[in-house]
């Protein structure tokens, strides 16, 4: 028996009682943990099992690059991990790990509440996490307030976002309008982009914001060094530490996304990102009072609010 259909047969462990339950009468969740029982992962193995466990009724359906980019792995090492489990490849584990997920959510519509309670809220907890690194990155205080003052000073002020990224530079320009004199968005790739930023630096500007979160564009690479290219230094929020957008950045942020639902979620980059204006606010207190009483008295003149 290969060591894949021993793990599969693990899947039917022995209860106390001595007996072993049907497979199907499991917890979706202890019927893949059986699969990795008794074979030796590596760390980075590990970080693949386990994001299979917490992410079962998405993960099973995944491609090999899907998983890779989620688990943070190289597409051989999701390969190597199957084949260490006894599958052929990740083809075969993907299809021993599907009727598990579907079982998840085909039992009785009170089961399938459940289960969807239980994974909305292990999504929440997750978030929490990502919320935590925030709050760790900025017991720093001085190198968020260092930025703010950069991004303050940059007159105007270029903030890039493309493809998904779209939403968090859209949030982060339209309230930095409110205390800063010229926020340039840039939401298009390729020659717009190119061009936008080139304008913003003959303009006088000195710093862009970018923000990249997964997927990660291609385009957004090319827009980075774009900048780069014009002159303009490059302050980038982003999920990870490491890849060639933050080797094109001068500096960059760290927040995690949240990944345990179909969508990716951005409770700690919009932490960030509203830290940062808080930054910027701080960093001339005096034009930011000026503009944001400014706004206010036109707010009232037009009627803009409720």
């Amino acid at each position: 028996m290969s060591s894949g259909q021993q793990a599969r047969a693990q899947a039917a462990a022995i209860t106390p009682s001595g007996q072993a339950p049907p497979v199907h009468e499991r917890a979706p969740g202890d019927r893949v943990r059986a699969l990795f029982d008794g074979h030796r992962l590596s760390p980075g193995q590990r970080r693949i099992a386990q994001y299979l466990v917490d992410h079962l009724t998405e993960a099973a359906f995944l491609s090999i690059t899907e998983l890779a980019e989620r688990v943070g792995v190289s597409q051989p090492s999701v390969t190597r991990f199957a084949t260490s489990l006894g599958f052929s490849g990740y083809p075969a584990l993907r299809d021993a790990l599907q009727p598990m997920a579907l079982s998840a959510v085909a039992g009785s519509p009170e089961s399938r509440e459940q289960f969807r309670r239980n994974e909305l809220q292990a999504a929440v907890d997750a978030e929490i996490v990502n919320l935590e690194n925030v709050r760790r990155l900025l017991a720093d205080t001085d190198q968020v307030l260092d930025i703010g003052r950069e991004l303050a000073r940059s007159v105007p002020l270029t903030v890039l976002g493309l493809r998904i990224s779209v939403s968090l530079a859209e949030y982060f320009a339209y309230a930095a309008r409110r205390i800063h004199p010229d926020v340039r968005l840039v939401t298009r790739g390729g020659s717009v982009a190119y061009d936008a930023l080139l304008q913003s630096r003959e303009a006088g500007g000195t710093w862009a914001l970018a923000f990249a979160m997964p997927r990660h564009a291609k385009e957004t690479l090319s827009a980075l060094r774009a900048a780069r290219s014009a002159g303009l230094k490059i302050a980038l929020i982003t999920d990870t530490t490491l890849g060639p957008l933050v080797d094109e950045a001068d500096v960059a942020l760290t927040a995690g996304t949240g990944a345990r639902l179909v969508f990716d979620s951005y409770a700690a980059p919009g932490m960030l990102s509203a830290a940062l204006l808080q930054a910027m606010a701080d960093a001339d207190p005096e034009r930011t009072q000026a503009r944001l009483e400014g706004y206010e008295q036109v707010a009232d003149q037009h009627g803009f609010f409720l």
